[in-house]
């Protein structure tokens, strides 16, 4: 009998048409999952039939309790070599292999600069201003001779660092596990925590969310920074405690914040977020390009076609 893939989490129904599925046909039958999931009970009877679901990142939770209730589960394949929504010990537990995938690695880089660009210059009411017959509104920022503090200075961190050293920019860098060495093999300063905050004029997250790493960006690292400094976050919602930002951000305490992750995704539709001045929003969009779907959803089928033929590929299991 064919196998049975579900392909889910495409809320902006492309998956279809991104890569050639038809390529799968040899073994089982693709079907695209649009409803988002309103509860568990909803989300294990839709799911019950299906061998294979091919998930994107973050967006479905595939906890204890509904993994136990999908009996048919052999194979779950993800976007990226990470997926914090995956129980990954309850998986080998219940015979369930997952697969992950590379990805596009520029992509969040590129609109983290975006989104910098985009805050420091005040694009977006300035272009809003525009279409409602307006004309200049306000002075923007500058970024040539400011300092770019990074927070984690992995493969992310690094390329948005080179990008403030193209703008001229002072570039620092801290994180639990980053050394002056490896700072220095990038032209990054060394700094301690507290000096990141306290120097930053504008400050970038790009830290992996761990027990680590959850609520860093605390009241007490938001008071060291300059009332006139800027927060970017493209990295994980829950790294900066947002209870602490919003009351920073609506006592001017910072200047302003760019912010395309949050603790819980998507966005409420009565979030501070959506509604403060001084914040500039997007929809966890800092992954969801054309050319990193395409590496996503091919080597999916990558992977799920090596899982056919006894031969998985690019397993993750729950000691890494």
């Amino acid at each position: 009998m064919a196998v049975q893939i579900a392909v889910i989490d495409d809320w902006q129904d492309v998956a279809r048409d991104v890569v050639d599925w038809s390529v799968l046909d040899s073994i089982g039958q693709v079907t695209f999952v649009h409803e988002y999931p309103a509860d568990r009970d909803t989300l294990a009877a839709r799911l019950q039939r299906y061998e294979v679901i091919c998930v994107m990142r973050e967006r479905t939770p595939f906890d204890e309790g509904l993994l136990r209730r999908l009996p048919n589960l052999k194979l779950l394949l993800t976007g990226g070599m990470r997926n914090a929504a995956l129980d990954l010990k309850t998986a080998a537990e219940l015979g369930i292999q997952v697969c992950g995938t590379e990805s596009y690695k520029h992509a969040a880089p590129e609109l983290t600069w975006a989104l910098i660009m985009a805050l420091t210059r005040n694009l977006v009411q300035e272009a809003n201003a525009l279409r409602a017959g307006l004309w200049q509104q306000g002075l923007g920022g500058d970024l040539h001779g400011k300092t770019l503090a990074i927070l984690g200075l992995g493969s992310i961190g690094t390329r948005v660092a080179q990008f403030g050293q193209v703008f001229g920019m002072r570039v620092i860098a801290w994180s639990q596990n980053l050394t002056a060495e490896r700072a220095g093999e990038v032209g990054v300063t060394y700094v301690s925590k507290q000096e990141l905050f306290e120097q930053a004029d504008v400050l970038s997250v790009h830290l992996v969310l761990s027990e680590r790493s959850r609520g860093l960006v605390d009241a007490q690292a938001l008071a060291w920074m300059k009332p006139e400094a800027l927060l970017v976050n493209t990295a994980r919602g829950p790294i900066v405690d947002e209870v602490a930002l919003i009351d920073a951000l609506r006592d001017k305490r910072l200047a302003g914040a760019a912010l395309d992750v949050f603790a819980e995704e998507p966005l409420p539709s009565d979030h501070p977020f959506r509604t403060l001045e001084n914040v500039l929003a997007t929809p966890h969009v800092g992954y969801v390009t054309r050319h990193n779907y395409q590496k996503f959803y091919s080597l999916m089928i990558e992977d799920l076609q090596a899982w056919a033929a006894g031969k998985p590929i690019r397993l993750l299991t729950p000691t890494g």
